[in-house]
């Protein structure tokens, strides 16, 4: 019986585990952004200093897009406050208007009570009716004082345009020309203002020593 051919003697090879495709291979690197630029960097000085004016001309477009934005931005938080501020100070001015009419029409409550109390009868003037009357006048005086308003001094004075209206010129008073000899209605300031002139009457001058026959 033939016998088979030998072969030679082989060395005994360890059994290998099977390789896993991409075992032994690394993840790829994510290159970041500034790393793809200098990729792109050309290596030659003239092409690099191209790059770099480049990405200086692209930074400062970018300093001043920005000074841009923050200059409209300030502009726009400088023109909101500039109305904020007119809008309290038109409104300041209407309630201040509106609280001056009101108390305008107070005032001339006022003046209904001076007439009241200048004309009472004689025989009425030491009754608790004329009390009670001047308890309310008191305290209706009191709430103007409150709110600032006092009234202009008047008789006596110089005549002052800028608080006094003038109705009539009385002669033969014997007073200086322009004084103030009689008030026909009280006037009124409110702090700083006036909030209705008094209606006087004036000395025409005449009627003094120089009048007089010698």
């Amino acid at each position: 019986m033939p016998s088979k051919p030998s072969t030679p003697d082989q060395p005994d090879q360890p059994d290998q585990p099977d390789r896993l495709p991409g075992a032994d291979q690394r993840a790829p690197h994510r290159r970041t952004r500034a790393e793809e630029r200098i990729a792109e960097l050309d290596a030659s000085p003239t092409a690099l200093l191209a790059q770099v004016e480049a990405l200086t001309a692209e930074r400062d477009a970018a300093l001043g897009k920005a000074d841009e934005h923050l200059a409209l931005a300030q502009r726009a938080q400088a023109d909101y406050a500039n109305l904020k501020r007119r809008s309290a100070e038109e409104r300041d001015a209407m309630l201040g208007l509106a609280n001056e009419v009101l108390l305008t029409k107070v005032v001339a409550l006022a003046d209904d009570f001076d007439l009241a109390i200048e004309h009472v009868p004689a025989e009425a003037r030491q009754t608790p009716w004329l009390e009670g009357i001047a308890a309310i006048d008191r305290k209706l005086r009191s709430l103007l004082e409150s709110e600032g308003v006092t009234p202009i001094e008047a008789l006596g004075r110089p005549f002052d345009p800028q608080v006094h209206e003038a109705v009539a010129h009385v002669p033969g008073t014997g007073r200086p020309e322009d004084e103030v000899v009689g008030e026909i209605r009280r006037g009124y300031r409110i702090r700083d203002r006036v909030l209705r002139p008094a209606l006087v009457a004036v000395s025409d001058g005449s009627g003094g020593p120089a009048d007089r026959p010698n």
